[in-house]
Protein backbone atom coordinates (compact mmCIF):
# COMPACT_ATOMS: atom_id res chain seq x y z
CA UNK A 1 0.00 0.00 0.00
CA UNK A 2 1.50 3.62 -1.29
CA UNK A 3 1.88 6.42 2.02
CA UNK A 4 -0.21 9.26 1.77
CA UNK A 5 0.93 12.49 0.70
CA UNK A 6 -0.57 15.82 2.50
CA UNK A 7 -0.17 19.19 1.64
CA UNK A 8 -0.96 20.55 5.20
CA UNK A 9 -1.28 24.68 5.23
CA UNK A 10 -0.65 26.61 9.12
CA UNK A 11 -2.09 29.70 10.72
CA UNK A 12 0.18 30.95 12.75
CA UNK A 13 1.28 33.56 15.69
CA UNK A 14 3.59 35.81 13.90
CA UNK A 15 5.81 36.37 17.25
CA UNK A 16 6.07 32.33 17.48
CA UNK A 17 7.17 31.70 13.73
CA UNK A 18 10.98 30.89 13.94
CA UNK A 19 10.08 28.60 16.98
CA UNK A 20 7.47 26.83 14.76
CA UNK A 21 9.82 26.26 11.98
CA UNK A 22 12.35 24.91 14.26
CA UNK A 23 9.68 22.83 15.93
CA UNK A 24 8.29 21.28 12.26
CA UNK A 25 12.09 21.24 11.01
CA UNK A 26 12.56 18.16 13.55
CA UNK A 27 9.45 16.17 12.10
CA UNK A 28 10.91 13.17 10.37
CA UNK A 29 7.34 12.71 8.61
CA UNK A 30 7.65 16.41 7.29
CA UNK A 31 9.40 15.75 3.55
CA UNK A 32 8.87 19.59 2.48
CA UNK A 33 8.56 22.67 4.48
CA UNK A 34 7.92 26.42 3.22
CA UNK A 35 7.75 29.60 4.76
CA UNK A 36 5.09 31.52 2.57
CA UNK A 37 2.69 34.23 1.39
CA UNK A 38 -0.57 34.90 1.35
CA UNK A 39 -3.69 33.34 3.37
CA UNK A 40 -1.43 30.85 4.96
CA UNK A 41 1.87 31.36 6.91
CA UNK A 42 3.88 28.22 6.31
CA UNK A 43 2.82 24.75 3.92
CA UNK A 44 4.05 21.83 3.88
CA UNK A 45 4.51 18.14 2.39
CA UNK A 46 3.24 15.70 5.34
CA UNK A 47 3.81 11.92 4.61
CA UNK A 48 2.32 9.03 6.25
CA UNK A 49 1.50 5.38 5.96
CA UNK A 50 -1.86 5.61 6.30
CA UNK A 51 -4.58 7.73 7.92
CA UNK A 52 -4.33 7.13 11.21
CA UNK A 53 -0.90 7.87 11.02
CA UNK A 54 -1.58 11.26 9.54
CA UNK A 55 -4.56 11.91 12.21
CA UNK A 56 -1.88 11.03 14.65
CA UNK A 57 0.78 13.60 13.18
CA UNK A 58 -1.27 16.61 12.89
CA UNK A 59 -3.52 16.22 16.08
CA UNK A 60 -0.54 14.85 18.46
CA UNK A 61 2.20 16.67 16.62
CA UNK A 62 1.78 19.83 14.30
CA UNK A 63 -1.35 21.27 16.04
CA UNK A 64 0.63 20.67 19.57
CA UNK A 65 3.32 23.25 18.46
CA UNK A 66 3.45 26.49 20.37
CA UNK A 67 2.42 28.83 18.16
CA UNK A 68 0.41 26.97 15.49
CA UNK A 69 -3.31 28.70 15.43
CA UNK A 70 -4.99 26.27 12.72
CA UNK A 71 -3.93 24.25 9.89
CA UNK A 72 -5.72 23.28 6.63
CA UNK A 73 -5.29 19.97 5.09
CA UNK A 74 -5.41 18.80 1.47
CA UNK A 75 -4.40 14.83 0.98
CA UNK A 76 -3.05 14.41 -2.62
CA UNK A 77 -4.90 11.78 -4.80
CA UNK A 78 -2.81 11.55 -7.70
CA UNK A 79 0.43 13.32 -8.32
CA UNK A 80 0.09 14.16 -12.31
CA UNK A 81 3.67 15.99 -12.32
CA UNK A 82 6.63 16.16 -9.69
CA UNK A 83 9.19 14.32 -8.26
CA UNK A 84 7.11 11.89 -6.84
CA UNK A 85 5.20 11.49 -10.34
CA UNK A 86 4.99 7.36 -11.34
CA UNK A 87 4.93 9.29 -15.01
CA UNK A 88 2.01 6.74 -16.03
CA UNK A 89 0.10 10.13 -17.16
CA UNK A 90 1.35 10.03 -20.63
CA UNK A 91 4.76 9.78 -22.72
CA UNK A 92 7.23 12.87 -21.58
CA UNK A 93 7.88 15.67 -24.19
CA UNK A 94 11.51 15.50 -25.01
CA UNK A 95 13.70 18.28 -23.52
CA UNK A 96 14.54 21.07 -25.89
Amino acid sequence: MSKILAFVDIFVESAEMDNVVAALSKLETLDELYEVTGEFDIVTLVSASDIEEFREILKNKILKIKGVKSTVSSVVLHTHKGPRSDGSQGPRRPRQ
